[in-house]
């Protein structure tokens, strides 16, 4: 199996949180996760979680702008990372895309937008999900 084909299995897996921001809910205490969670960390055996898609709006918790980035990160740089709070409830990591880092401040209204994340070689394997866009 070549490198490139090593992430596949997990790129599958994770499709329906990626592509639909599917997370769960907790049904005894209404605590919503992301991603996906078996037992509800509150409740434990007593909980009982079902899968719920997030609206995708949310505001900034925290954030950051990356000046140096990893390779294959080049040509985004400067770019913004962010705790992105979702209205339902969870926190998530993601990047802000579509608007200058200069206009990211803590509890700036964000929405998700589709994106490609990466790209693994010139034949390889390409990754898309969710990114965040400031609302204006």
């Amino acid at each position: 199996m070549s490198p490139a084909n090593l992430g596949l299995p997990l790129t599958w897996r994770r499709i329906p949180e990626r592509y639909g921001l599917i997370g769960s809910e907790c049904e005894n205490c209404k605590t919503n996760y992301f991603p996906v969670r078996k037992m509800c960390p509150k409740c434990r055996r007593k909980g009982k979680m079902r899968e719920v898609k997030f609206s995708g709006k949310g505001k900034v918790y925290s954030y950051t702008v990356i000046y140096s980035p990893p390779t294959g990160f080049e040509l985004d740089a400067p770019y913004a990372m962010g705790i992105i709070e979702l209205a339902e409830g969870p926190k998530l990591t993601a990047q802000i895309v579509d608007s200058d880092p200069k206009d990211v401040k803590i509890g700036t209204p964000v929405e998700m937008i589709f994106r490609k994340i990466q790209e693994d070689g010139y034949e390889g394997l390409i990754h898309y999900g969710f990114k965040f866009k400031v609302v204006r």
